[in-house]
């Protein structure tokens, strides 16, 4: 049973990404990302990580997406419709994805796990909580790391902020 429910995860995640990829409607491409996002969060669950299927959840399907929508609704979008495509490049694209799954299966191939090195063995995290375990490391040994991250984001919601802010002169109308 868990067999199939993986395939039905992975074809519609495959599928789904596709359909985002190629879609000419960018709103119909942000809808196939949430239904994307949706299954990839069950995924996780799947795998016994709650915290990460709700973080795709609320920060994925929520608030990228609103964002992404926003993007569409803010750029004219009928202008880069009449701007030929790169379908041209079709045949190069798809010999490199192949090129890059070989490779893929080729490092996958030989993959061994090494041992556990520090406190979050498979036992731990089992017993307390991934959310917890997570909180721990986050706040404690890599603060400096989750403190950048924070900065990083405000500078980007800053940037974004000025850049579609409009500038108005004196004498210019509201």
């Amino acid at each position: 049973m868990e067999t199939l429910v993986f395939l039905y995860l992975a074809i519609v995640l495959v599928v789904t990404s596709l359909l985002v990829v190629t879609n000419r409607n960018a709103v119909h491409a942000v809808l196939w990302m949430l239904v994307m996002f949706f299954h990839q969060a069950i995924l996780f669950l799947t795998l016994d990580a709650e915290f990460l299927a709700l973080v795709q959840i609320i920060v994925y399907a929520g608030a990228v997406l609103v964002l992404f929508l926003f993007v569409v609704y803010m750029i004219n979008l009928r202008t880069e419709l009449n701007i030929r495509n790169f379908h041209v490049f079709w045949p190069v694209a798809a010999t490199v994805s192949i090129v890059m799954g070989v490779l893929a299966v080729e490092a996958i191939k030989d993959f061994k796990a090494g041992p556990v090195v520090g406190d979050m063995t498979p036992e731990v995290i089992a017993k307390v909580g991934h959310a917890k375990v997570l909180g721990k490391a986050l706040f404690t040994q890599h603060i400096l790391s989750f403190e950048t991250a924070g900065v990083l984001l405000l500078v980007a919601v800053l940037g974004a902020v000025v850049l579609t802010r409009r500038i108005r002169f004196k004498g210019d109308e509201v």
